[in-house]
């Protein structure tokens, strides 16, 4: 077994008895240990524990990924550990709230939200509040749908979702929404948060994937309408009318010129847009009868 490796927070301004640790096992296994206590992290699990009942470690059999994140006391209600909690607590992979958590932490990490301080400040928000969520005994299993972070994990899930199924033809708000258990209303309302619609989020990656397959040598002798169905458009006028309007040239246009890198259009939209928010009591927000699940 590999060498223990201690984990333990370092001292902040507030001192490491202020902080939990809260960490993600994406994967392989480990073993979380405090005080002659042990727990064992599978992979999609996740261990909470708090330093101010001692020192911990996590030790690993074979290589495993954890990512590790400390939040401020103060930021978990206390009624979200629960009453008599333990300091070392395993949250399972099939929590509902754990699995909104890692999927939003993934996004975050692979994505462009820590690009600027006030998006990077909405992500923190976001994730201790998710956090709070997956600790709490009461919300945990279902984490209430009208919660901000929980809107914002849900349309980076989703997000994802039409981005590995963008070339499918029949991609449709009741296809992705019943692939996440939640309600066609409900999913609108989502990117409404980013003054976005599901329509335009799809249109513009579709046309941004049809623009890079032109632009690829290998693509020289295929047709338009090839292209065009193979990106997900079933119809060649609707095609041609909207990428025109949103580049300014047509099809055979953009085969044909050699734009700098720099304007060559994104590959995908921005992943949030909200205004930072504090965390807040998850108990507080109404969930709103319409915004469920």
């Amino acid at each position: 077994m590999a060498p223990a490796r201690r984990l333990d927070p370092d001292s902040g301004p507030s001192g490491p008895d202020d902080d939990l640790f809260f960490g993600f096992n994406m994967s392989g296994s480990s073993l979380a240990s405090q005080h002659g206590a042990e727990v064992s992290v599978g992979a999609g699990d996740a261990v909470a524990i708090d330093p101010a009942a001692g020192a911990f470690s996590i030790v690993r059999a074979a290589p495993a990924r954890m990512i590790g994140v400390r939040i401020p006391r103060r930021s978990v209600p206390v009624g979200a550990a629960g009453s008599g909690a333990s300091p070392l607590r395993l949250v399972p992979a099939g929590t509902a709230a754990l699995h909104l958590l890692t999927s939003y932490l993934h996004g975050a990490l692979s994505g462009s939200a820590l690009s600027s301080a006030p998006l990077a400040d909405t992500v923190v928000s976001h994730l201790a509040e998710l956090i709070t969520l997956s600790l709490d005994p009461v919300y945990a299993a279902a984490p209430p749908a009208s919660i901000r972070s929980v809107r914002a994990a849900r349309l980076a899930a989703v997000k994802a979702d039409i981005e590995s199924h963008l070339t499918d033809g029949s991609l449709t708000v009741a296809a992705v929404a019943a692939r996440h258990r939640i309600s066609a209303r409900y999913l609108h309302k989502i990117f409404e948060d980013e003054e976005m619609t599901y329509s335009r989020f799809v249109l513009d990656l579709r046309l941004a994937l049809a623009y890079r397959t032109l632009r690829q040598p290998r693509s020289a002798t295929r047709t338009i309408s090839s292209i065009a169905s193979d990106t997900g458009f079933g119809d060649l006028s609707y095609f041609n009318r909207t990428f025109r309007r949103r580049y300014g040239i047509t099809p055979s246009s953009a085969r044909r010129e050699n734009p700098p890198a720099g304007d060559r259009p994104p590959t995908s939209v921005s992943l949030h847009r909200q205004q930072p928010i504090r965390p807040k009591d998850p108990r507080g927000s109404p969930t709103g009868q319409a915004d469920q699940e």
